[in-house]
């Protein structure tokens, strides 16, 4: 079969530099990394600074000689007695001194950044809207909930989208798990920028919290040396990124983070998502209020850019392809102006499980616990409990229930079962008396 079959995102792999000016940075700038890097790492052979520095042996070879016409990098011969080995290079006084001055302009060394330009091209090649999630992959990305009918047939067109997403109703009804389930439903993969570069001003993406490296680079040692000499290495293969942030989400971070340190940026959070999911869960529990972070996204869900700001001043726009979902538990109406509802172009509203469903919810929990299900518990909580509270059920009691009860079972040295009695203890910790 076809190797490309067999390894679509090669389709859309980024091709690697094979000279200065195909890196599309300035040649300053790759001259005095090239310098920090060496001084920073010790580094004299080519092997290893093309490797520090994330380009082909024949690339670094090239920015060598360019120093080394400036007289800021010096030949110290070849490694052993063979004249085939590989020469060995250090920083000259003067390479040493450049390299002091430009740390003091910015600490940053090791791989050469990806131009702001390239990363549009490469998004384009790679956007959220080509990843298809299939009818299948989404039921088995969510086979451990249960789902009301009709559901996933609302979340498939909404997902495949790649447009905004507002899953909204009463707390415990699934929405966060709901959200998880279509994150993990994207099961391609995409070429992500270790740093970026705009202005001179170098940027950090790749943040291994939110980037998850393809199975296939770290897994396999053979297909990692593919992989480098067929993409270009200043990019790492990973899943499609998946952002999850609540109650903490301010303004602030979705702006870029200077480091006075080491006078560098970190990409803020909608921007390390390009290419996957950005799920804002709890949406009203954070200080701002709800229309001011959807108006901060208004123009980025509907234009496909954003616009960030340096320390100068200086505005610039990067991508903006991402699949934004919020999850909220209060009425969209209370938080919203008609304009902010308008621009989310799928709403779906998750509501509390009907009886038969929360009978659905039980067994399935049960059993994940390895609790044999109970058809006289049950009975019990549907007869004796919830009547109590107007037959109100919602998703999140029968784990609760559960996971109380083991507790208890646990530390009283009592085998793993569920009675009435143990029900009627962790009852009182479901809810409050008035």
């Amino acid at each position: 079969m076809n190797d490309m079959a067999n390894h679509p995102e090669r389709e859309k792999a980024p091709k690697s530099p094979h000279t200065l000016e195909e890196t599309g940075l300035e040649a300053v700038l790759m001259r005095d990394i090239l310098l920090k890097t060496m001084f920073r790492r010790s580094l004299t052979n080519l092997v290893d600074i093309a490797k520090a520095l994330a380009v082909v042996p024949p690339l670094a070879q090239e920015l060598i000689d360019v120093a080394r016409g400036d007289n800021l990098i010096e030949t110290l011969g070849a490694r052993g007695a063979s004249t085939t080995s590989a020469l060995r290079y250090q920083l000259t006084e003067g390479g040493r001194a450049r390299a002091l001055d430009a740390l003091t302009q910015s600490e940053y060394y090791g791989a050469l950044p990806v131009p702001l330009d390239q990363f549009w091209k490469q998004t384009a090649k790679q956007q959220i809207g080509d990843a298809v999630i299939s009818q299948e992959r989404l039921e088995k990305s969510m086979s451990h909930l249960v789902l009301p009918a009709g559901m996933l047939d609302k979340l498939g067109p909404a997902v495949n989208s790649g447009r905004s997403v507002l899953l909204y109703g009463p707390p415990g009804t699934g929405k966060s798990s709901i959200s998880n389930g279509i994150r993990d439903a994207l099961g391609d993969n995409i070429y992500v920028p270790q740093f970026l570069e705009y202005g001179g001003q170098v940027i950090s993406v790749y943040d291994p919290i939110v980037h998850t490296l393809a199975k296939t680079s770290v897994d396999n040692p053979n297909a990692l040396r593919r992989a480098g000499a067929t993409h270009d290495a200043r990019y790492v293969l990973c899943r499609r990124p998946s952002v999850m942030t609540g109650g903490e989400l301010t303004l602030d971070m979705l702006d870029l983070n200077y480091n006075k340190v080491s006078r560098t940026y970190q990409a803020p959070l909608q921007l390390k998502a390009t290419g996957g999911v950005f799920i804002i869960d709890d949406l009203g529990r954070q200080s701002e209020p709800p229309q001011a972070l959807i108006n901060r996204w208004i123009v980025p869900m509907e234009a496909s850019f954003d616009i960030l700001s340096l320390q100068s001043g200086q505005k610039f726009m990067v991508p903006f392809d991402t699949l934004v979902i919020f999850s909220t538990n209060f009425a969209p109406t209370e938080m919203f102006d008609g304009a902010a509802l308008r621009r989310i172009y799928y709403k779906i509203k998750v509501d509390n499980p009907n009886r038969d469903d929360f009978i659905k919810v039980f067994v399935k929990t049960s059993r994940h616990y390895k609790i044999k299900p109970d058809e006289g518990i049950l009975t019990y909580l549907l007869k004796e409990k919830y009547p109590e509270r107007d037959n109100q059920f919602a998703n999140y009691h029968a784990p609760f229930l559960i996971d109380q009860v083991l507790s208890i079972c646990d530390y009283e040295g009592l085998p793993k079962q569920l009675t009435p009695e143990l029900i009627d203890r962790a009852w009182e910790n479901l809810f409050l008396e008035e």
